[in-house]
């Protein structure tokens, strides 16, 4: 669903609210749903709890706004618009700021391979708590913090909604590292990809290259297609 249209239902909501807190005597609750209404407008149609709690307003206004059938409680401590597309990239976002995905969902998201993730990869900082995403559709890894915060871009999902992931070539390099066990025919699809793109950057490739220690493997792929 584009933003425009996430806008339009919020303020349609907005009237509803004002009319219904009026005739049910309710005007000083109003203000609170309102601002949880600007911060859902802001998320792309998204609100966690953390994020009403930390606004010193009360769980019982995020109650409310689901009772009312204004949002969806779609998993603990997460709230959103019934009107947003089911983006679950997007949720684990919001979810797991930390996360920046990674591995063949970073392939896809850049648009190097037409492989659908069935399990996300994400990737956090190497004192990370991964096992609070025991029960998620994910696959996690750490890693340190000097690797960790090099190359992140944000970059839409199809449903629109912005995520972090890796550029092209951070990515391109981390896959040819022996743990992330991706396979062949991936890697070779994701470099004849890149070696196609207008937008390339092999000065940027090479640099990562050497900061992964993958030069020599990069440099093969380069060499064959290049």
């Amino acid at each position: 669903m584009h933003t425009s249209y996430k806008i339009i239902c919020i303020d349609v909501k907005f009237i509803f609210l004002f009319y219904y807190m009026i005739s049910n005597g309710r005007r000083w609750i109003m203000s609170n749903l309102l601002r949880i209404l600007e911060i859902v407008e802001k998320n792309s149609g998204v609100i966690t709890t953390a994020e009403v709690i930390s606004e010193g307003i009360s769980r019982g206004s995020l109650k409310y706004l689901a009772d009312v059938g204004v949002l969806e409680h779609a998993s603990r401590g997460y709230y959103q618009l019934k009107e947003i597309w089911d983006d679950e990239m997007y949720q684990l976002q919001i979810r797991y700021k930390k996360g920046i995905f990674s591995n063949e969902t970073a392939l896809f998201l850049c648009d190097l391979t037409d492989r659908t993730p069935v399990k996300y990869n994400m990737t956090f900082p190497d004192k990370y708590n991964i096992s609070v995403l025991n029960t998620e559709n994910v696959k996690c890894n750490r890693t340190k913090q000097e690797l960790y915060k090099i190359g992140i871009i944000s970059i839409k999902t199809s449903s629109g909604n912005l995520v972090n992931t890796y550029c092209m070539e951070k990515t391109l390099c981390d896959i040819l590292r022996t743990h992330n066990d991706v396979d062949i025919q991936v890697i070779s699809e994701a470099y004849k990809r890149y070696s196609k793109r207008t937008d390339k950057n092999i000065p940027l490739l090479s640099e990562y290259a050497k900061i992964l220690h993958v030069e020599k493997k990069v440099r093969a792929y380069l060499e064959v297609l290049l």
